[in-house]
Parts: C-alpha cells; sequence; structure tokens
C-alpha cells in the first residue's frame, strides 16, 4: 500500500450521516491546514465494540464502519479507505458475507482484530484473524493483522500470521522503540516481510488526567509496556512544543531503526481523543523527516 493512513473513528449514531459528513470534512481541512493533506492517502476506520467496564472514556453506540465510510467517501477526494474488522463475533458465513460487503464499498485493505480486552475467550468463539486471512486470500489483496511487539509470544503469533497469508500488520500505538528490536529478531528468523503499518498517535495533555492511551496500551504485570505507560505519562506533562518534539523524535528513531531490515512500511495516525490542529502539525512534522514514497529522508 506504501501510504499514510490517518485513524477516523465513526461518530455517535446519534448524529446520522450528517454529523459524519460533517466530521470528516473537519479532518480534511485539519489535514490541509496544517500540511497533511498532501500526505494522506488512505482513512483507517476502526470498528467500535464494547470492551472493558474500566474503560475511562464512555463508549457510547457509533455508526458502523460501511455506514460512515459511505457517509464520508464523497467529500474525501481520492482518498481511499482501510478498516478493522472484530472476527471472532461472527462465523464463516456471517464474516464472508461482512466481507464481501466492505470490498464492494470500496475499501482497500481490512485488519482482522481477535478478542476486546477484557473478554474471555469462551464469549468470543468465532472465527480467528489467522483463519480470516487464510479465507479471504482470494477475494482482498490486503488482508491485515494486529501486531504488539511488546506481547509475549508475539513473533511466534505472527509468524503464524503470516503463513496463513497475512499481507500487512497494523501495530499497536508505539510509545517505545522496541518495534525497531521485534523487527530485527523476526526478519532473521523468517522469510516473511509483510507491509508493517507503524501507528504512531497524539498524546494531548487531557492524558494527564484522563489516562487513555495508558488505558488502551495496559497489559498487567508487562514490564516493557510498564515503560511505554511511564513514557506517555512523561509526554503528556510537557508543553505542546515540547510533546510534539518528543513524539517527532521517536518517530524518527523507529524509522531510521526499521527503515534497512526489508520490510515494506506504512505510516497509520491516530489521535485517540480525536483529530486536533495539534496533532495534525505533530503529524506532518513526522511525516517531514519520512513518508512513505519519499525517495530520502529529510534531517
Amino acid at each position: 500500500m506504501n501510504t499514510v493512513a490517518l485513524e477516523l473513528v465513526p461518530p455517535e449514531v446519534d448524529g446520522g450521516a450528517g454529523r459524519a459528513l460533517d466530521e470528516g470534512c473537519a479532518a480534511v481541512d485539519l489535514c490541509r491546514r496544517h500540511g497533511l493533506a498532501e500526505h494522506v492517502r488512505h482513512v483507517m476506520i476502526p470498528g467500535i465494540i464494547a470492551e472493558d467496564s474500566d474503560r475511562p472514556v464512555a463508549l457510547t453506540p457509533r455508526m458502523d464502519v460501511l455506514d460512515f465510510w459511505e457517509a464520508i467517501r464523497p467529500s474525501i477526494g481520492t482518498i481511499k479507505g482501510l478498516c478493522a474488522q472484530v472476527t471472532v463475533f461472527h462465523d464463516e458465513e456471517q464474516l464472508s458475507d461482512r466481507v464481501l460487503r466492505l470490498c464492494k464499498a470500496g475499501m482497500d485493505g481490512i485488519t482482522f482484530v481477535g478478542k476486546p480486552h477484557g473478554m474471555p475467550r469462551g464469549d468470543a468463539a468465532g472465527v480467528t484473524p489467522q483463519e480470516a486471512v487464510s479465507r479471504f486470500r482470494e477475494v482482498l489483496p490486503h488482508r491485515g493483522v494486529v501486531l504488539i511487539p511488546t506481547r509475549r509470544g508475539e513473533i511466534d503469533r505472527f509468524d503464524a500470521k503470516c503463513g496463513n497469508g497475512a499481507t500487512f500488520a497494523l501495530t499497536q500505538l508505539l510509545y517505545s522503540d522496541r518495534i525497531v528490536g521485534f523487527l530485527r529478531e523476526f526478519a532473521a528468523r523468517t522469510e516473511h516481510r509483510p507491509e508493517i503499518l507503524l501507528s504512531f498517535g497524539f498524546v494531548p495533555g487531557m492524558e494527564q488526567r484522563v489516562h487513555l492511551i495508558d488505558w488502551l496500551i495496559h497489559d498487567q504485570g508487562n514490564d516493557l509496556v510498564r515503560q511505554e505507560q511511564e513514557f506517555v505519562a512523561r509526554v503528556a506533562g510537557g508543553s505542546l512544543r515540547q510533546r510534539r518534539d518528543t513524539l517527532v523524535d521517536l518517530y524518527r528513531r523507529i524509522l531510521d531503526g526499521v527503515h534497512d531490515l526489508g520490510f515494506p512500511l506504512s505510516v497509520h495516525l491516530e489521535a485517540p481523543y480525536g483529530v486536533s490542529g495539534a496533532a495534525c502539525e505533530t503529524f506532518a512534522a513526522m511525516l517531514d523527516h519520512w513518508s512513505p514514497g519519499s525517495s530520502e529522508e529529510s534531517s
């Protein structure tokens, strides 16, 4: 895909197609004003489902991915669509129907996602992401899975998903350079070279009191994640300039570390608290260093 994908979360159901169009247009306008529009070639639309009850921001009913995509598509020009689809609540027939509908609607790629935070395995007994990337080889050229470089046993898990047919991986939000060592080790152990969508998230000051990002990345008892949580807390406590500079420095260290490992690279940009001018300004500064498709990095 060789792309920059900006994540757009579907709005609340109550607003209908009108609110969806307004939010899509507002995001496009912010991208234009802050120099991001020239880079973004996809929007990434996540499927929003209920997770742990301790989520720090209440999860209100959201528009379906398809409805949101169809509402904003006429207003975003040549920008294409990617989405995330939870597989484990569907049997094979239901998931096949869903994937075909997403393809017919013009989705360029789908990231298949497993069970949500805190959900018992028995409550999510449908198709696994590994099964999904194998099943849809013939109908979906871009078949993605989630990659969490700090998760225990992830190298073997990721290797199996690639063997089953995953063509790209969407990383968890990256708040350390752990992904560099992970991909270096993965490259040494296997011939698989899927495209890697490196996910970078803006950290606003309100993270200090809300702790949404801290909750999104938490993994009880995992020291690597604890270090990332501490990094997020430090970033959130800085000034806007300090937050931008620190996040851009992390982006540079990661891109410089993975650039020559043999993996096709794309970038996924996420603002967990909503797309804002500050987020777009930070993302644009990241992409000034390196952007997919550029022939050389800037200093």
